[in-house]
């Protein structure tokens, strides 16, 4: 790696004052995780790193009296992964963590970070846009406010500008919804995903209410899907709705080809995932008085199904 400079504000307005607008070489650090190696394979070459690590108010969970959560951007994703809080508030939440990349990762990485990096891999920002999630930016020219579905721009970009840093996360209360987020990965458990599905919704009794469905990692970036969400807004749900909203998630989505697959192999999945994601969502901590669970449909298990 190249030398360059290393700033430890104790403060955000600080931190700010290190970044450069015009400079794009300068650049805020949080966990270090993926900009690390960037920087070790010759991608990135700063002159300036701003490191966040120092800067105490961005590192705690708060639960909120209405029943939503504040999580500072320097809280590690291992610390959010074992709140009882999380868990009680938004157990999606700890449910991902369990295969996201790995525990190493999970001790250093923070969930400011895994947001400002763009990455469309990424678990959880799915996760918190079906969750209906907001960040707060603080920038040399003030505060805003964005939802996390309008954060990402394209493929490893963000709206962020470059004097600007991303200080707190807000999840809101979620009452009764149910949430899910399913991978495929086409490597171990923990490996990047090929497709990621989360969804998230009420459900009084077999209708289903006010749905999310959000997908990722085969689209450019964390994407919702508008017309699955129409098809399942105030439907009762069965096989053949379950099956109609994976037909208009596969027909809406953008997919892309990689390594872990091609543009129609991601489709393929992702019709099957919508499903999977959202049937599992509707029997999770379902009430007694909900009825009983849908018939599986065949090959639940095979690889990359339903965890």
């Amino acid at each position: 790696m190249t030398p360059f400079e290393l700033a430890e504000p104790l403060t955000v307005a600080d931190a700010l004052r290190f970044l450069d607008p015009d400079d794009s070489t300068v650049r805020p650090l949080g966990g270090g995780t993926a900009l690390m190696l960037m920087m070790k394979a010759g991608v990135f070459r700063p002159t300036r790193l701003v490191s966040l690590r120092r800067i105490a108010s961005l590192s705690r969970i708060t639960a909120l009296p209405d029943g939503g959560l504040v999580i500072g951007a320097l809280t590690p994703l291992s610390d959010v992964e074992h709140s009882t809080e999380v868990a009680r508030r938004a157990g999606v939440i700890v449910r991902t963590m369990r295969r996201l990349s790995n525990v190493r990762v999970r001790n250093v990485a923070t969930i400011g970070g895994c947001l400002a990096h763009g990455d469309p891999h990424m678990d959880l920002p799915p996760v918190l846009m079906a969750l209906d999630a907001s960040i707060a930016v603080a920038g040399r020219t003030g505060k805003r406010t964005l939802k996390v579905e309008n954060l990402f721009a394209g493929y490893y970009e963000t709206v962020l500008k470059r004097d600007e840093i991303i200080t707190e996360l807000h999840i809101p209360a979620q009452g009764g919804r149910r949430a899910a987020y399913l991978k495929c990965t086409t490597g171990s458990a923990d490996d990047w995903p090929a497709l990621g599905v989360a969804v998230s919704f009420e459900a009084e009794g077999s209708a289903i209410s006010a749905p999310r469905v959000v997908v990722s990692a085969a689209t450019e970036k964390a994407t919702r899907l508008n017309g699955a969400e129409a098809v399942l807004s105030g439907a009762t749900i069965d096989d053949a709705l379950l099956a109609r909203a994976g037909d208009a998630a596969a027909d809406e989505a953008e997919t892309i080809s990689d390594v872990r697959g091609s543009a129609p192999y991601k489709r393929e999945l992702l019709r099957v995932y919508v499903r999977r994601a959202v049937r599992q969502a509707f029997e999770a901590e379902r009430p007694l008085s909900s009825p009983p669970p849908l018939a599986r449909e065949g090959r639940e298990g095979a690889q990359g199904g339903a965890h």
